[in-house]
């Protein structure tokens, strides 16, 4: 499995995302470039790609199945990188960041619809419900998702059981639900110039 294993803080600086503060050694102004229209579109393409840990064919492959449907095809986009079964952990507030949610479910922590998924691209539908497997409740992943939704907040789309630490999908998310950072129209001129 490919994943980005740089360094993170450079790469949000780079693309002008809001680092967080671990420490004060790391608290240099992002970068400011001046870029031409293609230069945006492609940072755009890169940030959306990086917030959500995912590479280049597999992001495409969103693009692709969101324009062949009507709607709009950015609000589509963020459609379906929201309902991605690793993304979905991280918005409960069980997980404090993606790579985080991505290595639970990885390690077959989960269950949807009471089948083990170790695929965190996996898509879920209206009505899937999303429960702890039982030999994980005694891992220190477990308590620690615990504390974490003491002070996360849940997202609307999503129905969170904090006592079984249960999720229930609610409805579909809708693109005021996704990053607020993603420009979506930046990301769809890039693919539609090639």
């Amino acid at each position: 499995m490919a994943r980005y294993t740089g360094p993170v803080n450079k790469k949000m600086r780079f693309l002008g995302l809001e680092i967080p503060k671990k420490g004060v050694r790391n608290n240099r102004p992002p970068v400011r470039r001046r870029l031409s229209a293609y230069g945006l579109q492609l940072r755009e393409k890169q940030k959306a790609r990086f917030l959500y840990g995912i590479l280049e064919k597999q992001f495409r492959n969103y693009y692709d199945k969101a324009s062949k449907n009507p709607g709009s095809t950015g609000d589509l986009l963020l459609e379906y990188l929201e309902k991605r079964l690793d993304n979905a952990l991280y918005r409960t507030g069980m997980f404090n960041t993606r790579r985080q949610s991505r290595q639970a479910v990885n390690h077959t922590h989960f269950l949807v619809n009471d089948r083990k998924v170790n695929i965190p691209s996996f898509q879920l539908k209206v009505g899937d419900k999303i429960t702890w497997r039982e030999k994980s409740k005694k891992s220190s992943l477990f308590e620690i998702a615990t504390s974490n939704i003491q002070n996360n907040d849940c997202a609307k789309w999503l129905a969170l059981d904090k006592s079984e630490l249960s999720v229930q999908i609610n409805n579909s998310p809708s693109a005021s639900d996704a990053e607020l950072d993603i420009d979506t129209r930046q990301i769809v001129e890039y693919y539609s110039r090639r």
